[in-house]
């Protein structure tokens, strides 16, 4: 399994707003099913970030491209492939 960093730089903040609810219940929906690592947003209110676990990049493309801020045009998206150093999450906390 792969990690693919997804940006998510603010394009709309009244989209947002309006689809912000959906938008974090995919996340929540898709980090149940352990297709998500981690999401987060930025406390500048430029975006957010979300660590998608995928086979391949199209895969990750697949993911990303369903979430409600990227259908409704509320948010853009950059999307790389990102290499997690091997336990350096052991002691992950939000």
């Amino acid at each position: 399994m792969n990690y693919y960093a997804v940006y998510l730089p603010m394009k709309d903040e009244e989209k947002s707003a309006k689809y912000r609810g959906e938008h974090l219940a995919y996340l929540e929906d898709l980090y149940s099913k352990g297709s998500i690592l981690t999401y987060g947003r930025f406390g500048d209110g430029s975006g957010g970030l979300v660590i998608y676990r995928a086979t391949n990049l199209q895969s990750a493309q697949e993911l990303a491209a369903g979430d409600p801020f990227i259908k409704t045009g509320a948010r853009d998206m950059e999307i790389k492939e990102w290499i997690l150093n091997e336990n350096t999450l052991t002691n992950f906390q939000a």
